[in-house]
């Protein structure tokens, strides 16, 4: 594969797996009433900005997501990769293209605490009709319970670590623990935040935007709220820190 395709996936999946990983810390964080807050994207973001350097952080995680989009892109249309031709390569090749454009948006999110002090957006509500909100939230409710499943099934299939070329390093079955971790982990995360919006599809009055931050909040308002929490939170950390690793050792199929 060329080259210049792979510095481009290496950078964006780093990226990626460093905002996973600071989202599940900070909220492991709050679970263990150490600091931190339930954390999503934007909290993720804003924690950045605060740092020393942290707007030139900003830039390059911001450069990096618009990297890992445009990785995105370039599977589904050029397919370095070689997925095959048939119904579920297609389909692949679709999911990835659309999770371009959700990166992209995330590197926005990143951007725009460059020149915003704070992470608050408009509402969808002032935009769209009650309805037509109901429907996209129910609609993106089945694309996250879908979602979720597709994480479950890799690592119950164990297939996620046919990415990586780690069979002869001695930490090889930590980095697989860490991966079954952190996909069961992200997949129960999902899961909340498909209930979520499919419960703000069918009640009103709860069209707002939701994301991984409300999600961990749910679980720290349920019954053991703050072990599922933590226990949530830490599975985001190992997603993040698997992701990290596949930025190193990713396998590109050549």
């Amino acid at each position: 594969m060329d080259k210049k395709y792979k510095a481009i996936a290496k950078i964006g999946i780093f990226s990626k797996g460093l905002t996973y990983f600071l989202s599940g810390i900070l909220t492991l964080l709050a679970a263990l009433h150490l600091g931190g807050s339930t954390s999503g994207k934007s909290q993720v973001f804003d924690f950045i900005d605060k740092q020393p350097l942290g707007k030139v952080l900003l830039i390059a995680i911001a450069l990096g997501l618009i990297c890992y989009a445009c990785w995105r892109f370039i599977q589904s249309f050029i397919n370095p990769e070689g997925i095959q031709d048939n119904w579920k390569g297609k389909a692949e090749r679709i999911s990835y293209f659309f999770g371009g454009f959700v990166y992209l948006g995330i590197a926005f999110l990143a951007a725009k605490h460059l020149w915003s002090s704070s992470g608050e957006s408009s509402s969808l509500s002032d935009y769209l009709s009650p309805s037509l909100m109901s429907i996209l939230f129910f609609f993106i409710g089945l694309v996250l319970t879908v979602i979720a499943g597709f994480h479950i099934k890799q690592a119950y299939q164990k297939v996620f670590m046919k990415r990586f070329n780690i069979q002869d390093r001695t930490w090889h079955k930590a980095a697989k623990n860490a991966g079954y971790f952190g996909f069961y982990a992200r997949a129960f995360v999902i899961l909340i935040l498909a209930y979520i919006f499919i419960r703000a599809a069918v009640y009103s009055g709860t069209n707002e935007v939701k994301g991984t931050k409300e999600a961990f909040s749910f679980l720290q308002d349920s019954a053991y709220g703050s072990i599922l929490m933590g226990v949530s939170a830490a599975g985001f950390a190992a997603y993040g820190l698997f992701i990290i690793l596949l930025a190193r050792y990713r396998r590109f199929g050549d």
